[in-house]
């Protein structure tokens, strides 16, 4: 595994950003205000996406992917729920706590130019687990997220559409050093770590079906406590049908599978047994909007789950975003 440096990866990531940032407004200072995106907000054609918004800590803030937004440029509100099943301690076999991940996030996506844009988040969490000797609450500001989006490929036919991202993760949320002895490494507010993404996603489009194939990859870096957790690999594949639109309103149904890899976390170097993982989640979804608002939600079930060597079982996951669009 080859170590990163964390500071030499977040001055390149910053130089990197705002170098491509320059350029473009450079290439567009006429006006920071695109057209065509009024008219996105007509079609439920022109799915815009940004990157995973997770924590990304293994069997814990786990990606919940790109998402399709109905809005290109917003400000919102999106809740993501998590439940887990894992073992009491690792003396036993049975898998009885219950561990419940919650995240209420504020986030906005804005347009800078007519091919890049900035997105960003802020998440709050709360998580709970069910322990034999009761239940352990934590609570407060998660890792904030900033991502620079830009539109690598358009089609004449708008037909294919083809985007890059390159951001990272800033810790704000706390780190505990005991939350690592148990099964679950994950139940922590963040990572307490500068990581970076990498994300790619295709879109094709036509009449009334839309289809999304969407990846990102993780890096994370030691934090101050000399923890690691395991660089992330995430897939999506997202299927939408546009059911039924009028003059103010667009409502579209929404299926998918979406593919989750975590390599070993490490400890001074060394790595950390039965903390990789892998899972396979199906997904079945909704996504409304009227004039300027919408809102979306979205249920997944695990399809095939292998995390933290069988200590830990996927049960399930849920979203609700509320958008305005700006």
């Amino acid at each position: 595994m080859v170590q990163t440096n964390p500071q030499q990866m977040k001055k390149s990531i910053l130089f990197l950003i705002l170098f491509i940032l320059s350029q473009q407004i450079k290439a567009n200072r006429d006006s920071l205000y695109i057209p065509q995106y009024q008219n996105r907000l007509q079609s439920l054609s022109r799915y815009e996406e940004f990157f995973c918004d997770a924590c990304g800590c293994a069997a814990g803030n786990g990606s919940s992917g790109f998402e399709s937004l109905l809005n290109p440029q917003f400000v919102g509100v999106k809740y993501f729920a998590q439940h887990y099943r894992a073992k009491e301690n690792l003396f036993m076999q049975d898998l009885t706590q219950d561990q419940y991940f919650n995240t209420i996030q504020i986030w906005g996506k804005v347009p800078v130019t007519q091919k890049l844009s900035i997105y960003g988040s802020l998440p709050f969490q709360f998580h709970e687990k069910k322990t034999l000797q009761g239940d352990i609450n934590i609570s407060g500001i998660g890792d904030a997220s900033v991502m620079g989006i830009y539109e690598i490929l358009r089609s004449k036919s708008d037909y294919h559409q083809l985007n890059g991202g390159i951001g990272m993760k800033i810790p704000l949320g706390k780190f505990d050093e005991k939350g690592i002895t148990g099964v679950n490494p994950g139940f922590q507010l963040g990572t307490g770590s500068w990581d970076y993404q990498l994300a790619l996603s295709y879109k094709f489009q036509k009449n009334l079906f839309a289809l999304m194939l969407n990846t990102d990859y993780t890096i994370k870096t030691e934090n101050r406590k000399h923890y690691r957790f395991g660089n992330q690999w995430n897939y999506v594949a997202t299927g939408f049908y546009r059911l039924w639109r009028n003059e103010d309103s667009i409502f579209s149904g929404k299926l998918g599978l979406q593919g989750e890899v975590y390599d070993r976390n490490r400890q001074f170097g060394e790595v950390m047994p039965r903390t990789a993982g892998s899972a396979l989640y199906g997904k079945l979804g909704f996504e409304i909007s009227y004039k300027k608002f919408s809102l979306g939600s979205e249920l997944m079930l695990p399809a095939y789950a292998q995390l933290a060597g069988g200590d830990i079982e996927a049960r399930s996951r849920f979203s609700l975003f509320v958008n305005f669009g700006i």
